[in-house]
């Protein structure tokens, strides 16, 4: 066997250039960073409410403090940055609330704050200076990178979960964010490939469970280690993606090889879809909406009910139509009926519906056995099609005595581009909210000062808003 060592894999190289490129980002680009930093501030707090989560968090053995290490924002925990961002990962993520990108293969491209944030405080804790102008830059390539690697390539589709492409883009820019030059990146990026990879079991019937809510936590806190170990000098292995037999292609990916529908830029930050209302899996977040609209027409005829359709795209019935019994928060906020339901019962969806408690409402499995899902072509259609990203959904309620609600459709989620304007001032109060519940009086109004000035971004150093959260 011929043991000459290959050049990079070129999707590696492709990768290192980008991240490499000093080229500004758009304004769009930047200011829809702001607001993804703070809507993923927003969801870390909310998660702060929920002991499932709590119990995760801290070193990761008891007194493993780091004095001089990243600070967890919301929390007293001062850790060396892998563990750190552990736990800010598992809490953005948790509540299923952060921002989304859907392709061909979906994902959250905030979980990478998790890993970034918290090695950038860990970096200025360590005497440099890095501001949050800086970690947005970061924010944008992290975001790009794992949302034009998912456009065409659906790991889901061979089994592996999304979480690679968290690791893989974290990786990357937390390399660069420590200094990295050409091959030292090429290094990184290649030991987030060769790692095994997640299976997407836990998200899934019959074994859909909690893993879910920390697997993101977990693969920006690997990013993390695995762009130390190149710093140190770790080596790489350029073809790690095309090695015959051995490569992540053959092993991975059944023989196929990675499709690039475009260059890396900023198109992913300008179009991410932000959850603003609702902690649901986003192919339901319209039909939640639906549903809320139709709650005053059924919510004293819920036991008058024959029938519910709920028209939906394909990607939807694949991932989240689920029948039978329900066992844990992760089990239901992982199923469109359920959803659906709650929104017609209560005519809302906050994270406390998925608890035990409300759980056990009797109407809820009543209203779910009710429910009849259909795939419309056109909903898939416009799931796919680049210009559009619709995430549409149709609910229609029908009595035993032959009446029925009209049928409510809604494409486009609130958090969508095209809904921005409608949008954005419901995330701003999504954040002051979290806030709020959180934080004393005079914290919660040093903060909101801070979230107010426009050019926080600008200058502010990161150490000095993370400051702000302990």
């Amino acid at each position: 066997m011929d043991n000459t060592r290959p050049p990079v894999d070129r999707e590696i190289q492709d990768i290192v250039r980008y991240v490499l490129d000093t080229t500004p980002p758009s304004q769009t680009a930047l200011e829809t960073a702001w607001y993804v930093f703070l809507d993923s501030f927003a969801c870390a707090l909310m998660a702060l409410r929920y002991p499932n989560c709590t119990r995760l968090l801290g070193p990761i053995v008891p007194g493993a403090t780091c004095p001089g290490g990243a600070r967890v924002p919301g929390t007293t925990y001062q850790l060396e940055p892998v563990q750190a961002a552990f736990n800010f990962g598992s809490m953005i993520r948790w509540l299923d609330f952060n921002d989304t990108w859907l392709a061909a293969e979906w994902g959250h491209p905030s979980d990478n704050l998790g890993g970034l944030l918290m090695l950038a405080d860990y970096l200025c804790q360590q005497g440099q200076t890095i501001t949050l102008h800086q970690l947005l830059c970061a924010a944008i390539k992290a975001h790009e990178i794992q949302g034009v690697l998912a456009l065409q390539n659906s790991f889901n589709r061979v089994g592996l979960d999304h979480v690679v492409l968290v690791k893989v883009a974290t990786t990357a820019v937390a390399a660069q964010l420590l200094g990295a030059d050409f091959e030292t990146l090429c290094n990184a990026i290649s030991l987030a490939w060769v790692d095994g990879q997640s299976l997407r079991t836990y998200r899934h019937a019959p074994n859909t469970g909690s893993r879910k809510s920390w697997a993101a936590g977990d693969a920006t806190s690997r990013g993390v280690r695995l762009a130390l170990l190149a710093h140190q000098g770790e080596m790489g292995y350029p073809s790690v993606l095309t090695a015959p037999h051995w490569g992540f292609y053959d092993v991975s990916f059944k023989g196929q090889r990675f499709q690039f529908p475009r260059l890396y830029g900023h198109y992913v930050m300008e179009n991410v879809l932000f959850k603003i209302s609702y902690p649901a899996e986003f192919h339901a977040q319209t039909a939640v909406e639906c549903a809320i609209q139709l709650h005053p027409k059924v919510i004293q005829r819920l036991s008058d009910i024959d029938h519910i359709d709920i028209y939906t795209q394909e990607s939807a019935i694949r991932i989240i139509d689920k029948q039978g019994p329900l066992h844990n928060p992760a089990d239901r906020d992982h199923c469109l009926q359920y959803m659906t339901a709650i929104g017609l019962i209560f005519g809302d969806l906050t994270a406390e519906h998925y608890e035990d408690r409300m759980a056990e409402d009797p109407r809820i499995d009543v209203v779910r056995a009710c429910m009849r899902v259909h795939e419309d072509p056109h909903f898939t259609q416009d799931y796919l099609d680049p210009n559009k990203r619709s995430i549409g959904n149709r609910v229609q309620v029908f009595f035993r005595d032959g009446t029925a609600t009209e049928a409510v459709e809604v494409e486009y989620p609130i958090g969508h581009r095209r809904r921005r304007t409608e949008g954005i001032p419901l995330l701003l109060e999504k954040f002051d909210n979290a806030v709020r519940t959180h934080f004393s009086a005079p914290q919660t109004e040093a903060i909101l000062a801070a979230r107010a000035d426009g050019a926080t971004w600008e200058t502010r150093s990161v150490a000095d808003w993370i400051a702000l959260f302990v």
